[in-house]
């Protein structure tokens, strides 16, 4: 099965069922094909297969459309990210050499280069979907960039459907399901559900744009089930959900993942919407799916802090990829929950490397894994638990302190929306913590580091606490600590 069958295999079963809700507008499985087949890039623009499709706009059924229709021609679709900068958007289009680009209509800033494509203005053409095989290429997502420049992640169309299946089942996906579309379709935090939820015939339910009130209805009157937010979302909704009362609602599962997210916020959130939580971990290069905190049936008879403690781990592997934490020299570190090496994965949905770079290809795909860079401790039932990014760690007098520790930490108060703790030089440690906090109200530097010292040993505390009012981040919403860093040194 290639993406375009999993969009026709549905047409096909349930044609007249709603597939997309998107504002006023209702698209049912045959129409959303036919307005794939309308895009007809491979017929209209003469595109040959493996040529780049770039696509620029928010959340909206075209955007879905795109996603089978360049699959459909056999060409690679480049989601760009709406939050970059023209330059930004610049060096990806150099890079990825797209022929065309979609993009909204109000969008005034378009680079130059590629056909120009205003979305969901497609017209009914002559277009006959092609085949593809499992390694075609299919998407070309450009990370984030916070060390660097971005990279172009290859998926094949292999590594999507491999995805949606083992989403579909490990998340008890149905077709009754309606799947909230929030978090951005250009990043595959969203985009993964593009596939899975076709897959079983569920309903797609499009925002296009993040707003606590306004998603807080959409998940009310639109009857969603379930959705992924990254945890700066979930605060904000949990909030308005506590102002304000959820009332009756059918949301069964909120995902997250992104950045680490506080016990408390977790709590307040099955407190307001009765639902099951779920921690995610992955990256663009693993279709994104690396682990899963799905609670297993024994965990329901642990008392509920212990039931909150598993929730808020990372998880479990997921099921199409095979998880190590392995040290430096590659060998497995013990299963007890306080060992920390560097996780690595392989499996069907593990990109198959970066585009036209060998080099950055070859650093992270050795000896038949993908190396994450990420480090974590593994328990004795194989769940992970993520304490740094490699390039995070910070040494400070000859010790290492991991900034998702201090973080959570921080965010235990209950005056912290979010945190950030990242390393400076230092003359006499070599590096010391600093951090930047963004309040949830009235609080004071020293009352957070006496907070920190009453948890944490002494090295581990931040020297310095930053008050701000916003974190800087990435187009994808990641925190950007190299920008935290060059702000702090540049003073």
């Amino acid at each position: 099965m290639d993406i375009w069958q999993i969009l026709e295999q549905r047409a096909g079963l349930h044609p007249d069922r709603v597939a997309v809700e998107d504002g006023a507008l209702r698209l049912t499985w045959s129409e959303l094909r036919a307005r794939a087949r309308a895009l007809g890039l491979a017929a209209e623009l003469d595109l040959a297969r493996g040529e780049r499709v770039a696509y620029l706009g928010r959340n909206c059924a075209a955007f879905l459309e795109a996603y089978f229709a360049c699959a459909a021609a056999g060409t690679i679709l480049v989601p760009l990210n709406t939050r970059a900068t023209r330059s930004e958007l610049e060096a990806i289009l150099e890079r990825a050499r797209p022929r065309v680009l979609i993009h909204d209509a109000d969008r005034s800033d378009l680079p130059e280069g590629p056909a120009r494509c205003v979305a969901g203005s497609w017209n009914p053409g002559r277009f006959e979907p092609v085949s593809a095989c499992a390694d075609d290429a299919a998407q070309l997502y450009f990370t984030s960039g916070t060390t660097g420049r971005p990279k172009g992640v290859i998926l094949t169309h292999g590594n999507v459907v491999s995805h949606a299946l083992a989403a579909s089942s490990e998340l008890d996906l149905l077709d009754d399901d309606v799947w909230g579309h929030v978090a951005p379709l250009f990043h595959l935090a969203d985009a993964w559900a593009v596939f899975a939820i076709t897959l079983v015939g569920g309903r797609h339910v499009i925002a296009p744009r993040f707003d606590a009130r306004e998603i807080l209805d959409l998940l009310v009157e639109r009857g969603v089930t379930l959705t992924n937010l990254v945890p700066t979302m979930i605060v904000r909704l949990v909030a308005e959900a506590e102002a304000r009362g959820v009332g009756e609602h059918h949301l069964r599962l909120l995902l997250s993942g992104g950045a680490p997210i506080a016990p408390d916020t977790v709590r307040r959130l099955l407190a307001a919407f009765g639902c099951e939580y779920a921690q995610t971990y992955g990256l663009t290069e693993t279709s994104p799916f690396l682990t899963l905190g799905l609670l297993r049936p024994h965990h329901y008879q642990l008392g509920p802090e212990e039931r909150l403690a598993r929730r808020c781990k990372t998880g479990r592997p997921f099921e199409t990829v095979e998880l190590e934490v392995v040290d430096e020299e590659g060998r497995r570190v013990p299963a007890d929950g306080r060992s920390v090496g560097e996780i690595r994965a392989r499996g069907t949905t593990v990109s198959p490397g970066y585009w036209e770079d060998p080099e950055e290809t070859a650093r992270a795909f050795r000896d038949g894994w993908f190396h994450t860079g990420d480090l974590a401790t593994v328990d004795e039932e194989g769940y992970l638990d993520i304490v740094d990014r490699k390039k995070d760690m910070i040494l400070t007098g000859g010790e290492c302190v991991y900034s998702i520790e201090v973080e959570k930490v921080l965010m235990e108060h209950p005056a912290v929306l979010e945190a950030a703790v990242y390393a400076l030089p230092d003359p006499e440690w070599g590096e010391r913590v600093q951090a930047a906090v963004v309040p949830a109200g009235p609080v004071e530097a020293d009352e957070l580091l006496a907070h920190c010292r009453e948890r944490l040993a002494g090295y581990k505390c931040p020297r310095g606490i930053e008050l701000r009012d916003a974190l800087p981040r990435t187009g994808s919403g990641k925190l950007c600590k190299a920008a935290l860093r060059r702000e702090a040194e540049s003073r």
